[in-house]
């Protein structure tokens, strides 16, 4: 049985660099503040969920070091305390295993993995999938956290360059039994294309789709077939994935989302 997913606009909150990754600054407790900050400018402007993820981590690892995991830990609880909307987790580059784990200790509500089944060719090196081990570990945990699967994923390529997009789609919904499936760019901030969204609406009929970048206020209509919006650079300072998020951009975009459906 699918388990619930997030619907609407999903605000990302993109974790400074961590503990044991080469750009930390020194304090974890800088980092939480900037992470609680967004999460709440995120609150206030009027977003139905909020991701986190360790977005300041470069260069990610295939699995993350335990320290990852307990700073993930600390703040990601005290965001689920204060939040009002569902908040999931996203441990890059692909630790399904670790999300899952946050997520249970925290009350997180889903987990993003950005390669559930198959295998990708990344900066990372190649990537398998783990949908076996990841299911698994969410049944003998007895939670109902959603998982998000990326199919074709952003900075990513094909291991099997002749497994397309749609034979992906119906791989990660059928066989990797994901909760819903996410259709990206190329990259941070990159627009998804209309045309993989439609493409995943046919091979797929049942599937629910998320939209994973490239949202801006102006591009809603392109996007109403998706069930869920992920956005974060949109929601930015001059539109700039490092800086922090920006009120204004917040409430603009959740305003046209509901005007727009």
């Amino acid at each position: 049985m699918r388990k619930q997913i997030p619907t609407g606009i999903i605000g990302m909150v993109h974790l400074k660099a961590l503990p044991g990754s080469p750009q930390f600054c020194g304090d974890l407790d800088e980092v939480e503040i900037a992470a609680i900050k967004d999460a709440n400018t995120l609150l206030a402007g009027g977003v139905n969920a909020i991701m986190v993820e360790n977005f300041g981590d470069v260069p990610f690892q295939k699995h993350v070091q335990p320290v990852t995991v307990a700073a993930m830990t600390r703040i990601i609880r005290n965001i689920v305390q204060l939040s009002s909307v569902p908040v999931g987790v996203n441990v890059l580059r692909n630790d399904p295993l670790s999300a899952m784990a946050i997520a249970m200790a925290t009350g997180a509500s889903f987990i993003r993995v950005n390669v559930h089944i198959g295998a990708m060719i990344t900066d990372q090196g190649l990537i398998e999938g783990q949908a076996a081990e990841t299911l698994r570990l969410r049944d003998s945990l007895a939670v109902e956290i959603a998982i998000l699967a990326d199919v074709g994923v952003k900075h990513a390529t094909p291991f099997d360059q002749k497994w397309s997009l749609e034979q992906e789609a119906k791989d990660a919904w059928n066989r990797g039994l994901a909760d819903a499936l996410i259709v990206s760019g190329s990259g941070t901030g990159f627009p998804t294309r209309r045309e993989d969204l439609e493409k995943i609406r046919q091979a797929v009929p049942s599937a629910v789709i998320i939209v994973g970048s490239g949202v801006r206020h102006d591009t809603l209509s392109e996007y109403e077939m998706a069930s869920a919006l992920i956005v974060g650079t949109a929601f930015k300072r001059d539109g700039c994935v490092e800086n922090e998020v920006e009120l204004n951009r917040v409430r603009e975009m959740c305003h046209s989302s509901i005007d727009s459906r």
